[in-house]
C-alpha cells in the first residue's frame, strides 16, 4: 500500500483528532493536510503509519490551539464550536461514545483544559491510544501523560453533558420541538423546554444576535415562537440534522444558502440548551451563507407588515432569535 492510500484511510480518524482538540472544522482539515505534507516529506518509513500519522496531527493541532486560544478570548460575543454534521471517523461498537465527545457541551468543557490536557484527553478517552503513543504525540513522558489524563479527566468528570440515553426517544423530542417551532405554537414549546433552558448564539459580530443569553421556558419559547412569521415570508427552511453527533437542524433561506445551525441538549425529556452558530466564518464548510444581516431587515419589514401586537416582539429579539453573551 502506497502512502497516499495509507493516508486517505486513516484521514477521517485524523479529521476526528484534529476537531476534538481544535473544535473548528477549518482549523481540523488545514492541520490533516499539513500532516499530509509532513507524511509525504519524510524519508524514513515509520513502524506504525497511524501512532506516526496521529502524533503528527496532535502537535499541529496543539500549535494552532495555542495560538487560537488567545483570539478566542478577544471573540464578540458567545464562543461556539464550529457545528459539524456528520463525523467521517466512525466505529460501530462506541458510535454513541464518540457522538457525546464531539457535542457543543463537550467541546466546550475541553476548552477548559490546557492545550496538552486536551490532547491527551482525545487521544487516551476518546480514540483509546496507549500512553506510550501519546508521550510521542505530545512530547511528554508517560508518566506525565498519565497525570495529564488524570487531571484532565477530574475536569471533565466534574462537568461531563449528560445526555438522554435512548436515542430514538432524544430524536422524538427533537421532531415535536421543530414541528412546535414551525407552527411558533408557544405553549408545545414551553412544554418541551426545561425549565432553565438555555439559549446561547454565536454570531461572532459578524451576524445579528441578541446582546445576552436567553434563559427560561417561558422567554426561550417566546423568542422562538416569534420570529417564526418572518421566517416563513422570508422563505427560510428548517432541516433537521444531527449537528455535533445530538439533534439539531439546518436553517436555509429561499436560495439555500446556510443562516445558521441549531444544536439541542436533551436530558430527562426535555430540553436543556438550544446552542446556534451564526458566524458566517464557522458556516462556510456547509455551503454558501445567507446575507444573515439582509435577512434581519427584511424580518423586520414584514413583521412590521403584520398585523400582530407590537408587544409581541420583545424589543431585543431579531430575526433568528439567537441568544449570545
Amino acid at each position: 500500500m502506497g502512502r497516499a492510500q495509507e493516508f486517505e484511510e486513516l484521514r477521517p480518524l485524523l479529521f476526528a483528532i484534529a476537531y476534538r482538540i481544535l473544535a473548528s472544522v477549518s482549523e481540523a482539515e488545514d492541520a490533516v493536510q499539513e500532516t499530509w505534507l509532513r507524511y509525504e516529506s519524510t524519508p524514513d518509513e515509520p513502524t506504525s503509519a497511524k501512532a506516526f500519522l496521529a502524533a503528527v496531527v496532535t502537535r499541529i493541532s496543539i500549535d494552532v490551539l495555542r495560538s487560537a486560544r488567545h483570539r478566542r478570548e478577544e471573540y464578540v460575543g458567545a464562543w461556539l464550536p464550529e457545528p459539524l454534521l456528520s463525523d467521517p471517523y466512525e466505529d460501530p461498537e462506541r458510535s454513541a461514545e464518540l457522538a457525546d465527545s464531539v457535542s457543543m457541551a463537550a467541546l466546550l468543557l475541553l476548552e477548559r483544559l490546557s492545550p496538552p490536557e486536551r490532547a491527551v484527553f482525545v487521544l487516551r478517552e476518546v480514540f483509546g491510544f496507549s500512553f506510550g503513543e501519546i508521550a510521542s504525540a505530545v512530547g511528554r513522558s508517560q508518566a506525565a501523560c498519565r497525570q495529564l489524563a488524570v487531571r484532565a479527566r477530574r475536569h471533565m468528570d466534574a462537568g461531563r453533558p449528560r445526555f438522554e440515553a435512548d436515542r430514538r426517544e432524544r430524536e422524538e423530542l427533537a421532531g415535536r420541538f421543530f414541528d412546535a417551532f414551525r407552527e411558533g405554537d408557544v405553549d408545545a414549546l414551553r412544554e418541551l423546554l426545561a425549565a432553565d433552558v438555555h439559549m446561547v448564539g454565536d454570531g461572532g459580530g459578524k451576524a445579528p444576535q441578541v446582546g445576552r443569553i436567553v434563559a427560561g421556558a417561558r422567554k426561550v419559547a417566546r423568542v422562538l415562537a416569534a420570529v417564526v412569521s418572518p421566517l416563513e415570508r422570508l422563505g427560510v427552511v428548517l432541516e433537521p440534522h444531527e449537528v455535533n453527533g445530538q439533534p439539531g437542524a439546518v436553517l436555509r433561506d429561499g436560495d439555500g444558502r446556510v443562516v445558521t445551525t441549531l444544536a439541542l441538549d436533551i436530558l430527562d425529556g426535555r430540553i436543556q440548551t438550544i446552542r446556534s452558530v451564526t458566524n458566517p466564518d464557522k458556516l462556510g464548510h456547509l455551503g454558501p451563507v445567507a446575507d444573515s444581516w439582509a435577512l434581519s431587515r427584511e424580518a423586520k419589514r414584514a413583521r412590521r407588515r403584520t398585523d400582530r401586537s407590537p408587544a409581541a416582539y420583545p424589543p431585543h429579539e431579531y430575526v433568528c432569535g439567537h441568544g449570545g453573551e
